[in-house]
């Protein structure tokens, strides 16, 4: 009777569909497998990203990760755990399985080691010019407004043809007497770039001191001065830092194209073809 038990269990267990992972991919020699995939997709939901080709999504990264800390040894990069588990609080994932924890830092190992080396091979090889950082300064003045104090004056309800007769003004009291010659009642005020609303940031950003801006919805506008923050003092370096990195991303980006390129992927599940 106890055989006949034994046999029955060897017979089920021996029955069942295998519970190790399926390998889907591999990068290089090494293995992905649909856990790994799944793990990936885990952590990628958790960081917002819910879009509907996730799974391929996930692959790709795990892909890359291999490709980044295979290139990045060849530097002698070679993140610490202590500098990867600090990041990993960072991220604030929630409880993660061991295996979705592996992946993680995985991930972030990965993405130290590439900022490493973009730091040593790619940003010393960037010059931004004088040309560039003003253009960046526009751009910002613009959009997001600048470090900048400034004293406005700004006319509303105002007929066109009152507005021609709007002259160059010596300075901001001589502004405002010309307006209230003409019937105007001027609005005098100071606020820093970046507090004015986006339709006076954008009218006002490039409009040179002392002169009218054109009609917009019956109003003008005239910058009677500008004065720098303490915070105006960093922007030049802060923006050429900016624009620095930006360029240096976009190396990087045609870099792991050419890696990629270059890299063993083998892909064995047609769902996950790139």
């Amino acid at each position: 009777m106890k055989k006949i038990f034994l046999s029955a269990i060897f017979c089920c267990l021996f029955s069942l569909p295998s519970l190790s992972a399926v390998v889907v991919a591999s990068v290089n020699g090494e293995p992905i497998t649909d856990t790994d995939i799944t793990a990936r997709t885990i952590l990628m939901n958790k960081q917002g990203d819910t879009s509907t080709d996730n799974r391929k999504k996930a692959l790709q990264n795990i892909i890359d990760d291999n490709i980044k800390l295979n290139y990045a040894s060849n530097f002698g990069v070679n993140p610490e755990d202590k500098d990867v588990e600090i990041e990993l609080k960072k991220l604030e994932l929630g409880d993660l399985s061991e295996t979705q924890k592996t992946m993680a830092k995985s991930a972030i190992k990965s993405d130290i080691a590439w900022q490493i080396v973009v730091a040593r091979t790619i940003l010393p090889t960037i010059e931004i010019s004088n040309d560039e950082i003003q253009a960046e300064k526009i751009a910002l003045a613009q959009e997001h407004g600048l470090p900048i104090e400034m004293t406005l004056i700004r006319l509303v309800d105002i007929p066109a043809d009152i507005a021609t007769k709007l002259k160059k003004p010596q300075n901001c009291d001589d502004a405002i007497k010309m307006a209230e010659e003409l019937g105007g009642s001027p609005q005098k005020f100071t606020a820093k770039q970046y507090e004015l609303s986006e339709d006076i940031r954008e009218r006002v950003a490039t409009l040179p001191k002392l002169t009218w801006s054109p009609v917009v919805d019956r109003s003008v506008l005239l910058v009677c001065s500008t004065k720098k923050t303490d915070e105006y003092g960093k922007l030049d370096d802060i923006i050429k830092q900016n624009a620095m990195y930006k360029q240096a991303m976009f190396i990087a980006d045609q870099q792991l194209k050419q890696l990629r390129r270059k890299a063993v992927i083998v892909i064995n599940d047609d769902r996950y073809k790139l």
